[in-house]
């Protein structure tokens, strides 16, 4: 895949900035050029102070991925910084990607291949937790389930059978689904509750889907709000996790201690 890519990469980012300078160069290696990238930065320190922060985006710049990167303060929780990179955001195709991900060099031109092959909201990779790769969990793939025709809509509750699929994104569970699972195909894709740190949206349906506007009925300190936007466009277009991964868990320690408040609960939970 040579032409550009009608894509815009979203990155929340507070008080990472090594990390980033990591994703952001996974980014710059990518097969596909031309998309653009949006990074919402939070940090106590602006992370374009940061010299390594600073060198990848004079190169993504250089290998045609322009950066914008804008200053979001002060933070009004997770939902309230997504809303705001998907307000900014222009193209066809939205990566909402963390600032702690390593992406191998192929995987935005896989994650546009799959979309534009299977039709449905939104597509996936699984974050690898290396450290784990010897740690196999046969207990929590059990609800592995692949779409061997198109993907349809589904809707995904707490409680329901789908719901345990949540299990398969557990440690390093994605490199040992592909391991079993492999075929040699390039990619395939597969059923999920949600996925966490690399998902890929077609743009408009996501707004259709209310993105992430419900911000302003959650508590500024929350969680999970990705699983409300995924389970809401999932219902709606339908969403598949894709294998092999071809992303990347940096496993530093989570920005987000406070999970009492789960977007869920206050957005989904009577429905």
């Amino acid at each position: 895949m040579t032409h550009p890519a009608d894509l815009d990469v979203l990155i929340p980012t507070k008080d990472r900035a090594a990390a980033l300078a990591v994703t952001l160069s996974g980014l710059a290696a990518q097969t596909v050029a031309g998309f653009r990238v949006v990074i919402s930065d939070q940090s106590d320190v602006p992370v374009e102070r940061d010299a390594l922060v600073s060198t990848a985006v004079r190169i993504l710049d250089h290998r045609d991925r322009p950066v914008e990167l804008l200053r979001h303060v002060p933070p009004y929780g997770l939902a309230e910084q997504r809303q705001f990179l998907l307000e900014r955001a222009e193209r066809r195709f939205v990566l909402y990607l963390d600032d702690d991900v390593w992406l191998e060099p192929t995987a935005v031109e896989v994650l546009l291949t799959a979309i534009g092959e299977l039709g449905c909201g939104f597509v996936g990779f699984a974050l690898h937790g290396l450290s784990h790769r010897h740690d196999v969990r046969p207990h929590e793939l059990r609800s592995y389930e692949e779409w061997t025709s198109e993907v349809r809509p589904e809707r995904v509750r707490r409680g329901s059978p789908a719901w345990q699929r949540h299990t398969l994104h557990n440690a390093s569970n994605p490199l040992h689904l592909a391991e079993r699972a492999g075929t040699g195909r390039d990619w395939w894709p597969y059923k999920v509750a949600w996925i966490g740190g690399c998902v890929l949206y077609d743009r408009e349906r996501l707004v259709e889907c209310g993105g992430f506007e419900f911000w302003r009925s959650v508590p500024a300190a929350h969680a999970g709000e990705d699983v409300v936007a995924e389970l809401r466009v999932m219902e709606r277009y339908g969403g598949a996790g894709l294998l092999p991964s071809r992303a990347y868990h940096l496993e530093l320690p989570t920005t987000v201690e406070d999970r009492s408040a789960e977007c869920y609960d206050y957005v989904l939970g009577t429905s």
